[in-house]
């Protein structure tokens, strides 16, 4: 990290905190942030939407005793942070008390900011995103039985942050990314299905090409024409590995201290014990070289590295933040979520479920016959006993095989005892910070018609 120029934001933090502590704290914590954005849309081969955003603003937390209060602004003039600095303290005495709050110590606060590569090309022009547009338009709209385009963009974003605490920590980071995105609708006999493809990179150099992103969502939106009802069964389901993290959020949900410390989740009896199959492990490395959600710090400042959450099925760990490793009497293992101007909450960073040895066609072959769930919406959950239910559209197989695509399906379970049952497969792919492969589950309850 090098050190603040005059002027600097890093400056402004040290002149924030200081006259927040002059003001009558006991601890701060502060951040600056700055980001940017253009986004792209096309539709007809015209120009849709050209969005440019722009912000600069600072979140500020004052502690005083066990009390604590947070305020927020985007006047960054000298009497403007003097006048933060007095009110959030003001508000921070008349907070009710939290025994649990706190930031760490200086002892606890990494030096090791190591350079992740998470920054992101230049602003492109517009021109340049609208031209991405037109290909993936084009491109899906060239595939018989395509009618429209629901959505074609491209976008680019990037943010700068630069974080202090009274503690002595003081850091920066950036990071940025590129995408496309792409919804085809396809229709058949007045029957239309939308489905979707997109690629996200931190280099635009990276990314899958428009005329891929375009040609995969039209296909996938054909495949799903002529969707039937399934009959009510109890089946076999393989999520696909574009959604399947969605389950391993569920998960993490269940697993995050401030949850498990308030009793609310459904494996807070669960540390230690078999939560998955035996040889399933789940995996979070936050100092991946440009990983989605790469991080040399958590967020309060402490160390971070390679964790198994889950090894050979059994549950290693909580996520735990500073609060609720104090509520829990555990240490604090580098899962904060960024705190600084705002208390901590807790958060993974580059998570994979780690792959197995079967093919999506070895899941089908074994499963024999069930449901591949390609698409899902309006998940609910209970965190206290993990009762779940979606509604999903896929594909019905039989065989081992495709047999024909299926809408309007509900899948209901208990997510403890569907993860014990969860056999993943080889097709791992990392698309965002959390990424399973297929997953295979049996005995799956679902209502149709």
């Amino acid at each position: 990290m090098t050190k603040s120029s005059p002027g600097s934001s890093g400056d402004l933090l040290e002149s924030l905190i200081e006259a927040a502590l002059k003001a009558g704290a006991d601890a701060v914590d502060a951040r600056i942030a700055e980001t940017a954005s253009l986004s792209v849309e096309v539709r007809n081969g015209d120009l849709e939407t050209v969005e440019r955003e722009e912000s600069r603003g600072l979140a500020l937390r004052a502690l005083v005793g066990k009390r604590q209060a947070t305020v927020s602004a985007t006047d960054l003039s000298p009497d403007a942070l003097q006048s933060l600095s007095e009110r959030v303290v003001a508000m921070a005495r008349l907070a009710p008390e939290d025994r649990f709050c706190g930031i760490a110590g200086a002892d606890e606060i990494t030096r090791n900011h190591v350079d992740l590569q998470l920054d992101c090309d230049d602003m492109p022009e517009a021109d340049e995103l609208e031209r991405r547009g037109r290909e993936m338009e084009a491109v899906a709209m060239a595939v018989p039985g395509v009618k429209q385009m629901s959505h074609s963009g491209a976008s680019w974003n990037s943010s700068r942050s630069w974080l202090a605490a009274s503690n002595g920590f003081r850091a920066s980071k950036s990071s940025g990314i590129s995408s496309m995105a792409a919804v085809a609708i396809a229709e058949r006999g007045g029957a239309m299905e939308r489905d979707h493809e997109s690629t996200s990179e931190r280099r635009k150099a990276k990314l899958k090409s428009p005329e891929w992103v375009g040609r995969e969502a039209a296909n996938r939106a054909i495949a799903r024409l002529g969707a039937r009802k399934l009959e009510s069964q109890t089946a076999a389901v393989i999520y696909e590995n574009r959604l399947s993290s969605r389950l391993i959020g569920a998960f993490i949900g269940a697993i995050s201290g401030p949850a498990v410390a308030r009793g609310v989740s459904f494996l807070k009896d669960r540390l230690g014990k078999q939560v998955f199959a035996r040889g399933v492990n789940l995996v979070d490395d936050p100092l991946r070289i440009g990983g989605f959600g790469s991080r040399a710090f958590d967020g309060e400042g402490r160390p971070v590295g390679r964790n198994a959450l889950v090894e050979d099925g059994m549950l290693t760990q909580w996520l735990l933040n500073g609060p609720s490793a104090k509520q829990l009497g555990l240490t604090p293992n580098g899962f904060a979520s960024t705190a600084f101007g705002d208390p901590p909450g807790v958060t993974t960073s580059n998570l994979d479920l780690q792959p197995g040895d079967r093919s999506l066609d070895d899941l089908m072959a074994d499963a024999g016959k069930g449901l591949l769930v390609t698409d899902m919406f309006g998940p609910s959950l209970n965190p206290n006993t993990g009762d779940y239910s979606v509604g999903v559209s896929g594909f019905w197989f039989e065989n081992g095989q495709r047999a024909y695509p299926v809408s309007e399906v509900t899948i209901a379970g208990d997510i403890p005892a569907m993860l014990l049952r969860a056999v993943p497969g080889s097709d791992l792919q990392i698309r965002g910070s959390t990424n399973a492969p297929s997953i295979l589950i049996d005995g799956m309850t679902l209502a149709g018609r």
